[in-house]
Order: C-alpha cells, then structure tokens, then sequence
C-alpha cells in the first residue's frame, strides 16, 4: 500500500510511476478524498474543542443562576455533540474509502525497471544451457508415452472438473522426489529455514501480500470466510504481519512447499492441455524479509537461488527482467526464470523472483528498528523455488527418448532410490 504522505509531497512522481503501468492521473483522486477526510477531522477536533468552551460557559452561567443562557448554552453543547459526531463518522468514512483506494493501486516500479507495456518489452538478461537436438520431433509431456500411464486427466475431470490432475506410479515419485531436492537446496545450500505453513487463511492475511481485495475472483473463498492460499507467499510473508523485528534479525529468509490454489479466472482457454496451468499444484516457495539498504541484493541474491535449482537439474532456461507493464501488482522489481519446453519449443515461466519494496510491509504493518531508532517497514521479497509441477513437465519433455522413456536428471537418483528413468511402459527403472 501507499504512504499518503509521499503521495502529498510529490503527486507528480507518483503519477509519473503509474504511468509507467499504464495509469494516470490517481494522485487527483487520492489527494481529493485525504483532503476531505482531513477536513472531517479537523471539523470533529474543532466541534469537540468548541463543546469544551462552552461547557465550561454553561457551569459558570449556571453559577450565577443565568438559567436562561445556561439552558441556552446546554443547547449548543448538544449541536456541537452531535456535529461532532457526524464529522467524526464522516472522516472515518473517507479514511475507509481513502484506504480501499489506495489497496487497489499497484505498486511503483524501481527506476531499474524497463519501460514497456507486455511481455514483448521484457528484457533477456542471461541465458544458461542450450536446448537439446532431438533426432526426433519432441512430444509434450502428456503425450510421451511413459509418461501416460502416471498422468490421469480423465479421472480428474470426474473428480473434479477440469484442470485437475490423477498423478501416480513413476510420474508422483519423480514430483514428490522434485520437491525434496529443491528443499534440500533451499536449506543446505542457500541458507534458507524451511516453515510448514497453513493453506487456508484469514482475509486479512491475503490483504496484507496484495491478493485483496483487488484479484478475489482469482482465489478460493470457503463458506466460513477463509481464503485458500494460492501461493505460501502469504502464509511466509505474514509471518512478520504487526511485528517489530530487531535490525540484527534480518534478513529472515524462509522456503516452504505447499498446496496451492488458483481459480485461473482470467485464463480461459489458456494451456489447457496438460498440467501446465492447473487449479491445484504445489510449490516450494522462497520470502526474504531485509533493510530497505539490502533488498535489491537480496532480490539478485534469490533469482540465482532459484537459477541454481534449474542448473543443477539440467534443464536450459533464460532469466528476463520484467517491463513496467507486465510486472505483478506488488512488485517493484521482477525476475522471470522460463525454462525451455521442447514440446512446445519455446521458453515458459518457472519462476518470478520480485522485490516489494516496503509495499506489503505497510498493508501488515510489519517493521524493524535499529539500534536507538524508531520502527520502519521492512521490504518483503518473494519468489518461486520451484514451481513443483512446472519442473515435473520441464524434466519429463527435455529428458524424453524416442522410444517414448525418460532419463531422468541425476540429482534426483538419490531421492528414486537408486533410479535413473522412467520406461516406456511407465515403470520407475
């Protein structure tokens, strides 16, 4: 969320941002509705401090056994109680609305950031791997043929409707085995502390990483108010919600793997087929919580967490840097990582790495002081570890033979108890 205060002090930069995101000219309407609501509470202070006066008129008219200006004074203390009232209740209505816009207003992009209005402005800024030369024409993950026998759309679909998934047999171990792996990484080679964290929330958790109240169509609501999370993004970053962290606790940086769920409600028709875009999936996620001095650090530091994942499994991917106009309503600063997908010869999103600023702190009200000074907002950074599906698909495509087997990445061999490929018929070898 904003702070109001620097929307007052530089209207023109902050209009100047959201242009940037395709916005314009937010500040007149903000700085409209604080003024009024500034007015309502200046008005409420001034009724108050009027009642005071003439309060004390009354007893000394009272005093002197004036009842005809005592009542007459009662009178205006009584219009003053309620003029004050009604300004008090008008101001806590404005500061209602005031707040309700400003939780709609994405974030402002770091000067880092490139212009640009989608993806095609998006900037390359490295590449590692090359994709594989297959003597054959590569098949999508559902079609290759050991794979079939592990991936049940059809029974999903009776289930639960479409973009569900029946996962069994060699293709759930591989998944399962995806998941270890990157959480061992996280935690024995990046220094990040695992967190089991809770998948269905209160509403205010969901307000405080940006969910809220902007892109509700695009969760799960249940019938007594709680929100499936579709990222631990919230559960991980919310952990600091109404804190006030010591300076030498920073960086806190955790990883955790959980369901996840996303109604996909502005996606129809989009990757469809497969498990590339589902309703339920599972993620290992990676939250920093850093000084404002050291968070862009921390941003470089997470990408290559998430870069290293990818290279130690083999798989060629490219790291872009996303433009203004296609970055996440949070986010100040966004690394994409898209991992190359033979069945489709193109390169798709793994993973986004995104610094939030003090953005998400201001809506949780989480903080940190240092050493003698007073509370500042922490910055919040967020990022895929990966996505747990997403990989499963990426290793399955760039691993395939044309007898329609899987070799399988050699890291994973010690969580597959020794093997090395999935067969054509579909067994674990």
């Amino acid at each position: 969320m904003h702070d109001i205060r620097a929307i007052r002090d530089n209207p023109d930069a902050f209009d100047a941002a959201l242009a940037r995101r395709g916005l314009s000219g937010l500040s007149a309407e903000i700085l409209a509705l604080d003024e009024a609501r500034r007015t309502a509470i200046r008005q409420a202070e001034e009724a108050k401090a009027a009642i005071n006066v003439l309060s004390k008129d009354a007893g000394a008219a009272k005093a002197k056994g004036d009842e005809a200006a005592f009542q007459a004074l009662r009178g205006r203390v009584a219009d003053s109680k309620a003029a004050a009232e009604a300004f008090a209740a008008q101001a806590a209505a404005l500061d209602m609305q005031l707040r309700d816009t400003l939780l709609t207003i994405p974030n402002l992009p770091h000067p880092d950031v490139p212009d640009g209005a989608d993806e095609g402005d998006n900037v390359e800024v490295r590449r590692w791997g090359s994709p594989r030369d297959f003597a054959f024409p590569p098949k999508e993950h559902f079609d290759i043929a050991g794979v079939k026998p592990g991936m049940d759309f059809a029974t999903a679909a009776r289930l639960s409707g479409s973009r569900f998934v029946v996962l069994k047999g060699a293709v759930i171990r591989v998944h399962r085995a995806l998941a270890q792996f990157m959480l061992d990484t996280h935690i024995t080679e990046h220094g990040l502390t695992e967190v089991w964290t809770p998948v269905l929330v209160k509403e205010e958790a969901m307000v405080g990483t940006n969910q809220l109240p902007k892109f509700a169509e695009d969760s799960y609501q249940t019938t007594n108010g709680w929100w499936l999370i579709p990222t631990s993004e919230v559960t991980l970053t919310n952990t600091v919600a109404g804190e006030v962290l010591e300076a030498a606790q920073l960086p806190v940086r955790m990883t955790a793997h959980t369901q996840c769920f996303r109604s996909e409600a502005g996606s129809a028709g989009r990757d469809t087929a497969g498990m590339l875009r589902q309703h339920q999936f599972e993620k290992v996620e990676m939250v920093s919580i850093t000084t404002p001095e050291t968070s862009l650090a921390e941003h470089d530091r997470m990408t290559r967490c998430a870069e290293a994942i990818l290279e130690k499994l083999g798989l060629p991917y490219r790291t872009v840097l996303l433009c203004a106009g296609d970055m996440g309503f949070g986010a100040q600063k966004t690394h994409d990582l898209e991992v190359w997908l033979p069945g489709q010869n193109t390169y798709r999103e793994i993973s986004s790495v995104s610094v939030c600023g003090g953005f998400q702190a201001r809506r949780m009200n989480a903080r940190y002081r240092a050493a003698g000074g007073k509370p500042e907002f922490v910055h919040t950074l967020n990022g895929s570890g990966l996505a747990v599906g997403r990989t499963l698909i990426a290793v399955l495509e760039n691993g395939q033979q044309e007898d329609g087997s899987v070799d399988l990445p050699p890291v994973l061999v010690p969580y597959l108890g020794g093997k090395t490929r999935i067969a054509a018929d579909g067994t674990l070898q």
